[in-house]
């Protein structure tokens, strides 16, 4: 391996522009890989910044870090992914975003006629109470921020 091939963590932060807390919480998690010099320093090899390319992109689509990093422990000898291993992901990850999508769209919609409605009884709202599950647990508000004084208990 030649001497180019080698980056330190600052090189790599500069060149991916990713933060050098961000690469270290990689690492930390297995998703990216390096070595120690005889300084002890951190030595990454070139490829790593393909690897974080691919870890970003996934991200920004939706793509939740643990799902990314299953997909990277698929790949042999934790190698770099590659233009087929992306068009496999991404076929595999279209039902996932297709998912988050579907979800997303609902929130929306029941933003509309949940936001400063004051209701109260979850009735029909999809976001905090899906299928009404809490009406078991009798009427009027369930949920509420630890610390805060509950009016049947003044």
């Amino acid at each position: 391996m030649k001497p180019t091939d080698q980056l330190s963590i600052g090189q790599v932060a500069q060149r991916s522009g990713i933060s050098v807390s961000a690469i270290h919480f990689y690492e930390r998690e297995g998703l990216i890989f390096s070595t120690r010099n005889a300084g002890n320093q951190r030595i990454f090899t070139r490829d790593v910044l393909r690897r974080l390319a691919f870890i970003r992109a996934s991200q920004r689509v939706g793509i939740a870090l643990t799902t990314i990093q299953e997909a990277l422990d698929e790949l042999p000898k934790k190698r770099t992914p590659k233009e087929n291993d992306w068009e496999k992901l991404g076929k595999k990850w279209h039902k996932i975003l297709s998912a988050q999508i579907d979800y997303l769209m609902r929130v929306r919609e029941d933003l509309s006629t949940c936001i400063g409605c004051g209701c109260l009884s979850f009735q029909r709202c999809q976001l905090v109470n899906p299928e009404d599950s809490m009406s078991t647990e009798g009427a009027g508000p369930r949920r509420l921020l630890p610390g805060t004084p509950r009016p049947d208990r003044n």
